[in-house]
């Protein structure tokens, strides 16, 4: 008979638990006041715990707000891939991919570029960095399957030109052009620029 996975232990529960309050502290004052405008200290209160507690979880607000994003983007990446696989054509899945994490992005624009920010320039060895990057290396992952799929691509070039992908929908969701931009606007903007770059 399988032996399921042993039970956590009180200590790992109670870090469990702390985890999950922090993520939905941040989360909560994040998403109502924007990152710039809230401190630390009221997501320690949020969350019950002392400011030093807080930062055993993550060192930086910049830390936090990834702890809180990557949840967001692993859902939005997952909402993507069901969407993509309904669509016959190579730009048409890209852009079916991408468009939840557009979305995503915008929920709060100073938060979505924030998080671009922290995820291009944070720390990579500190593992809610490491996490935003798997992430993305996912998401390219996806996006260089569906062009060899529907482009017929060779995998090492669907590799880099999946990287091209990522980086256009970075810019383009990070620039200050678009911090006004609808998700449609920047959806069409991401779109052009793949439909320019796409082998033919």
């Amino acid at each position: 008979m399988p032996v399921g996975p042993s039970p956590l232990g009180r200590r790992e529960r109670n870090k469990q638990a702390k985890l999950e309050r922090i993520t939905a502290a941040a989360s909560e004052l994040f998403a109502e006041h924007g990152v710039d405008e809230v401190t630390t200290q009221q997501i320690a209160d949020a969350a019950d715990i002392g400011t030093g507690t807080l930062f055993l979880y993550a060192k930086t607000k910049g830390e936090l707000l990834l702890l809180v994003q990557n949840a967001h983007y692993a859902t939005a990446l997952d909402r993507g891939r069901t969407a993509a696989a309904k669509e016959t054509t190579a730009v048409g899945a890209i852009v079916a991919l991408l468009t939840p994490v557009v979305q995503c992005n915008r929920v709060q624009v100073d938060n979505g570029r924030t998080y671009l920010r922290e995820m291009v320039f944070g720390d990579p060895a500190e593992p809610h960095h490491a996490e935003a990057l798997a992430i993305v290396g996912q998401t390219e992952d996806a996006t260089a399957n569906i062009l060899v799929r529907h482009a017929g691509l060779v995998d090492a070039q669907a590799a880099t030109l999946a990287r091209v992908i990522s980086a256009i929908l970075f810019l383009t969701m990070a620039s200050s052009e678009h911090i006004d931009s609808s998700v449609e606007k920047i959806v069409d903007a991401v779109r052009s620029q793949i439909v320019a770059i796409l082998p033919r």
